[in-house]
């Protein structure tokens, strides 16, 4: 099915879908605060781009969108451009997977959490975190 969109209406849209500071990651950031974890960063240029980095404890935290990473629980296939979503996803799956295993082999510890996690009850994902943070003895 052709794009009922002309190229340049597609790209418009496309620039206006927000990468940081989404109402997720806001949800989460403010559990994490509550939960009295300071000293984040945030999209830093570590291998992979975490959405937040704890640098002391060399803690990488991961918010991954279902659809985007094809989530085990609610992802849903795309009805057109099949072959195009189906190597776009895994060639995703495949880079996270690099990433972690890049990631560990530098000494970090990797979290990753799905979207409807973090939507559906925040203060669970920020207890995972809270409690890496506190193993993490450096």
């Amino acid at each position: 099915m052709a794009d009922v969109l002309t190229k340049k209406q597609r790209s418009f849209n496309m620039s206006r879908i927000k990468g940081r500071n989404t109402s997720l990651e806001l949800k989460i950031r403010n559990s994490i605060y509550k939960k009295g974890l300071r000293g984040y960063r945030l999209h830093t240029n570590l291998i992979g781009h975490p959405d937040l980095i704890f640098s002391k404890k060399k803690i990488a935290v991961f918010f991954d969108g279902c659809f985007w990473h094809k989530c085990p629980e609610c992802f849903v296939k795309p009805a057109t451009r099949k072959i195009f979503w189906e190597e776009k996803i895994k060639s995703n799956i495949k880079r996270d997977s690099a990433v972690n295993k890049k990631l560990r082999e530098m000494g970090w510890k990797v979290l990753r959490s799905w979207e409807h996690d973090i939507d559906r009850n925040s203060e669970i994902v920020a207890d995972r975190i809270a409690k890496s943070f506190a193993a993490r003895n450096f």
